[in-house]
């Protein structure tokens, strides 16, 4: 049987009072969990979502979020998980493209809810416990599902000015846990930090859920606190965690960093960048016993592509690695050929584990396809030995903090200013969060914008992680013949000390 409460189902039956999740100081054994996504999934039921609805989720780390992700699947639903950082209105576009029927909402997010669907809003005490949203609904049999079908769709910044859906069978999924399990080691043994935001890839997926599928335990934390992160992994002797690059260095750089025994900690995956050879000797000199694995993935393929093997961190410095056991890696020219090892080109990838496109979108399916190969949109290239170098982005994305944010997204809002002319946006390196994002604008003759306008302006529409943290003002944006802005050139002259207001 297909669903992501089979594994739960199973390993409550064979050990049930084992340890499946660890929330808020909370221990929930893998029975208590089943009873958990049975009882929501009937209130779901009762909601009258069906086989194939969308359930969205707009929420932080919990043992809820846990919980409404499973239930969706026991019930037959679809499970979309909702960037918290959004703006209302973003929220809103989401939940309507998707055709959400709920809508689960933190108490404390609930001015940014939106779109058509009905919302449940959960307190505090519904989030460590849901089981108070079910009172008076019946358990729920699970519904049967086929590889095919969508478990889950994620909204995913894209070089147009709208996010896409990314739909995520539960063929994708299964495939994805296979190879982390494979290339991971994991087992029940395992116990998996999860402290990034579980609506991103990179918490739910990498490995994630997998963790589960062989009894293992999920520490899950409400939000990002450095030091209580490493006294969780102290506490709790995890040995395992998915960490943005930016979580990674503020690890580092905690000042009570030595107060705790992190000696459990076997490995961190990280990635979405080139790592710095000082960061991973750091990291090593701290985690003397973890290895930090360099990655690449997108949501499109549930994450990690690529990981780097040991041994390889130093010698094949700059790479993400070599492909996982069911995954393909090709590097191909504009036309869709393959070019040979050590040149650049588009990173395409193949596999059971990629996504078959994009939400009611069949042209940006299309268009993201060479035949059966995805198209990522990012510039690369693979050595003699079939280890990944990224080299640019081709798409229009820029990532601070690990998130991604489409360029086209932020200056559709700034056109929306009327004294703006032109804007482009580019993101600049930025030492904490990776990347930070830039306008640079043309104003109409006569026109004014300062950046606290300009902030106010984008932040009432946008997350606030994608608003311009400077602003430049320029006569002109630099152009190739056809007319296309030249985003490399303005990277470069910001760089180079290019004045930003």
């Amino acid at each position: 049987m297909i669903n992501l409460t089979s594994f739960v189902a199973y390993h409550a039956r064979v050990t049930p009072e084992r340890e499946a999740v660890i929330y808020d100081g909370r221990r929930i054994t893998y029975a208590e969990l089943l009873d958990r996504a049975e009882r929501l999934a009937g209130v779901l039921q009762s909601r009258g979502v069906g086989e194939g609805d969308v359930v969205a989720v707009l929420m932080k780390n919990s043992a809820a979020f846990l919980a409404l992700a499973l239930a969706s699947s026991h019930a037959g639903a679809v499970f979309l998980p909702i960037n918290f950082r959004l703006s209302a209105e973003e929220v809103a576009y989401i939940v309507e493209n998707s055709g959400a029927r709920l809508l689960f909402v933190d108490a404390e997010l609930e001015h940014n809810a939106g779109g058509p669907a009905d919302v449940i809003v959960l307190d505090r005490a519904a989030q460590a416990d849901p089981r108070a949203l079910a009172r008076g609904a019946a358990r729920a049999a699970v519904v049967r599902r086929a590889s095919g079908d969508l478990f889950r769709l994620m909204y995913t910044s894209g070089t147009t000015d709208r996010p896409k859906g990314v739909m995520h069978t539960y063929e994708n999924f299964y495939w994805k846990s296979s190879d982390h399990i494979l290339c991971l080691g994991l087992g029940a043994h395992t116990r998996l930090l999860v402290v990034g935001p579980m609506y991103h890839v990179g918490a739910f997926d990498l490995p994630g859920l997998a963790v589960l599928w062989l009894g293992g335990t999920l520490c899950i934390m409400r939000d990002f606190v450095p030091e209580a992160v490493l006294a969780a992994i102290d506490a709790e002797r995890l040995d395992g965690a998915w960490l943005a690059p930016v979580m990674t260095s503020a690890l580092l750089a905690c000042p009570e960093r030595e107060r705790h025994d992190v000696s459990s900690l076997k490995w961190v995956v990280g990635g979405g960048e080139r790592t710095p050879e000082a960061r991973i000797r750091t990291f090593s000199a701290y985690f003397t016993r973890a290895r930090y694995i360099d990655a690449y993935g997108l949501t499109e393929t549930c994450g990690g592509d690529t990981f780097m093997e040991a041994g390889y961190e130093i010698s094949k410095i700059g790479s993400t690695g070599r492909a996982l056991a069911h995954v393909e890696i090709a590097i191909r020219d504009e036309a869709g050929a393959q070019v040979p090892a050590g040149e650049p080109g588009e990173i395409c990838v193949r596999g059971p584990k990629v996504t078959k496109g994009y939400w009611r979108d069949p042209e940006k399916t299309a268009a993201s396809f060479f035949g059966d190969w995805f198209r990522t949109g990012d510039v690369g290239y693979l050595d003699a030995e079939g280890f990944l170098f990224l080299t640019d982005r081709k798409k229009d994305i820029i990532i601070s903090g690990g998130e991604n944010i489409a360029s086209s997204e932020v200056e559709r809002v700034i056109y929306e200013l009327p004294m703006v002319r032109e804007a482009a946006v580019v993101g600049v390196p930025d030492e904490r969060w990776g990347e930070r994002p830039i306008a640079v604008v043309v104003l109409l003759e006569g026109g004014q914008l300062d950046l606290e306008t300009l902030i106010a302006h984008c932040r009432a529409r946008l997350a606030a992680f994608k608003v311009p943290k400077a602003l430049v003002l320029r006569e002109q944006l630099p152009r190739n013949p056809s007319g296309k802005v030249l985003k490399r050139v303005l990277r470069d002259e910001l760089v180079s000390g290019f004045k930003a207001a």
